[in-house]
């Protein structure tokens, strides 16, 4: 009477048995890595999508060359001793400026420039009140730092600016000057 053994193959050659891929450690080490770097993409595409920032303008060369007569604007506000003091009432929205040098117009221009994001700009006409005093009215609450830009209303010979900055909201009043 005979015996057979009943190892298999492997074990009679000597040489271990490789178990199937899917099994295996290194296949899904390589298929994780792939799946991780297409669902961050995809993740950093959809938020660059939805969250575009627009500070970057498409007219930058023209920007650039727009610089100089920004310049003079500031230097001859500068020449004409123009200062402004800016109060804005954050329960309100009332918007005050006292215009301090030799001119005054009848009304004046704000911006307020938000520095990131270019559709959160706010521009307020100023009606002249009394010497040197103009009034306008927000009708947005304002938070976080702006950049603000004071001129004489576009059709009124605008070749003056005061540049200034503040964090809002804020009780004291934020000066604004011709620039550096």
């Amino acid at each position: 009477m005979t015996f057979q053994s009943q190892t298999s193959p492997a074990a009679q050659t000597g040489t271990a048995a490789v178990p199937p891929w899917y099994r295996q450690f290194w296949p899904w080490f390589l298929i994780a890595l792939l799946l991780s770097s297409v669902t961050f993409s995809l993740t950093y595409l959809a938020v660059s999508i939805r969250y575009f920032d627009g500070s970057v303008s498409e007219d930058y060369y023209k920007d650039g060359l727009a610089i100089n007569m920004q310049l003079e604007k500031q230097q001859h506000a500068r020449q004409l001793g123009l200062t402004a003091e800016l109060r804005i009432d954050a329960t309100t929205g009332d918007v005050q400026i006292k215009l301090e040098g030799e001119q005054r117009p009848e009304t004046l221009h704000l911006r307020l420039l938000f520095p990131t994001a270019g559709d959160r700009d706010i521009e307020v006409r100023l009606g002249h009140a009394r010497d040197g005093h103009y009034r306008g009215t927000l009708d947005h609450r304002l938070r976080h730092r702006w950049y603000l830009q004071l001129q004489p209303a576009p059709g009124n010979d605008a070749d003056w600016r005061l540049t200034g900055e503040a964090d809002f909201p804020t009780a004291t009043p934020i000066s604004l000057t011709p620039g550096l």
